[in-house]
């Protein structure tokens, strides 16, 4: 069977239990592109090991071509168009994860202060959409591709409620937000209802000037902008600068240092938060949580405060 027909046919079964991510079904059909239209019987390891590795050094994009490749080898063995699958055995050496930065309150501002640079007389709306698009993701933990499938219909501005459809595990969740970010979704919501709305209040909130969506590479280049701008380069040993993904792993650790210090029962918020943040595990968000010298200062006191109360028993 032509290889090209079992991508579709695997492409339409992971869409009935729930795929919906863009990016695998183009890396899925960009292989068949490359390998060509041959009977998926005919790819070799060679060439499978050559579109796993592309043009750039080893990094996490090859274990999620891997990943996907496996899927697809999979389901094909079991159809029986193939006999054994041609990915290579053994994995090679990824580079370590990057560590998850955590903003300061100052260097957030200047972040948000920075987007001034993105200030254009073709789009007036596009630097004061990314400074709202940034207080979203520190004030409501959003991640970014959540952020930016936001519909004007899922911004409940008077319940102060967002609703996030199909998330990074294909279940919809309620976000409440606070009321000064409400006031600045107001606030960008009115300008956006004078741009063009191609699907009226189906339409994206964060748009460009003729309407169409932002897309994911475009705002990150963006971001790189803005970051640059505020000063914020690579952290002592780190290769890489912050991310704006950060801005989500920031949301948690400054939320949980504000429960240590109003005495909340950190350890009974925790399932909250994993809630809030659409994880499906607590463990997820306890990787979130970096323990920053906030943080650990922050424990520390109510560790302490555990003990005087001990003490103070016996």
């Amino acid at each position: 069977m032509k290889l090209a027909t079992v991508i579709e046919a695997y492409i339409a079964l992971q869409q009935s239990i729930g795929l919906r991510s863009k990016t695998a079904k183009r890396t899925l059909r960009r292989f068949g592109r490359q390998m060509g239209d041959v009977q998926i019987s005919d790819i070799q390891p060679e060439l499978v090991l050559e579109f796993l590795q592309g043009t750039r050094p080893v990094s996490s994009t090859w274990r999620v071509k891997y990943r996907l490749l496996s899927g697809l080898y999979r389901f094909a063995i079991s159809r029986g168009h193939v006999a054994t699958s041609p990915l290579p055995p053994t994995l090679p050496k990824f580079p370590p994860q990057q560590t998850p930065y955590i903003y300061s309150k100052e260097e957030l501002q200047r972040l948000i202060d920075a987007t001034s640079v993105l200030e254009s007389v073709c789009s007036r709306l596009q630097a004061p959409m990314f400074r709202t698009l940034i207080l979203l993701l520190y004030g409501s933990g959003l991640r970014v591709s959540e952020a930016l499938g936001l519909t004007m219909h899922d911004i409940d501005l008077e319940q102060r409620i967002i609703t996030v459809r199909n998330s990074k595990f294909h279940k919809t969740r309620l976000v409440p937000i606070g009321p000064k970010l409400a006031l600045e979704l107001t606030r960008l919501g009115d300008r956006r209802r004078l741009t063009p709305m191609p699907a009226g209040e189906d339409s994206r909130f964060f748009a460009s000037r003729t309407g169409a969506l932002w897309n994911y590479p475009r705002v990150i280049t963006l971001f790189q902008r803005v970051r640059r701008a505020a000063g914020i380069g690579c952290p002592p040993g780190e290769l890489r600068p912050p991310r704006m993904h950060d801005l989500r792993h920031t949301a948690a650790v400054h939320r949980v240092i504000a429960w240590y210090r109003s005495g909340q029962d950190v350890q009974r918020l925790l399932p909250q938060l994993a809630t809030y943040l659409g994880h499906i595990e607590i463990s997820s968000t306890q990787r979130y949580l970096q323990m920053t010298p906030e943080l650990l200062q922050e424990a520390n006191r109510r560790f302490a405060t555990y003990a005087n109360c001990g003490d103070h028993h016996d």
